[in-house]
């Protein structure tokens, strides 16, 4: 193994760092939704938390820079989908419903 090459990470005190920041930003979009139910903004929000979300998950816990860069690549991607398919169901529901329809 060359001395540049990364390797998984070991230590404990980052996981438990990522696993706290995720538990805030549960909590917190469980009070955003609790407090703002029904703001026009909240969707776009909650589809910010559930992105940095998903790359904490995938950086920390799932180590995607690691992996192959196709992989590392449709890792992002979904991270990426996820929230703008959020977003766009909150926006555009019902066309959305529409086309879904046989």
């Amino acid at each position: 193994m060359s001395p540049t090459e990364q390797k998984p990470a070991t230590a404990l005190a980052p996981l438990t760092a990522a696993w706290l920041i995720l538990v805030a930003l549960t909590l917190l979009s469980l009070g955003l939704g609790k407090w703002f139910h029904g703001a026009a903004w909240l969707p776009v929000v909650v589809a910010a938390i559930v992105w940095a979300k998903g790359m904490l998950i995938a950086q920390r816990f799932i180590e995607a820079e690691l992996a192959h860069p196709f992989i590392r690549r449709v890792v992002k991607g979904f991270v990426a989908f996820a929230p703008l398919a959020l977003v766009l169901i909150a926006f555009f529901g019902r066309e959305f419903a529409r086309w879904a329809t046989l």
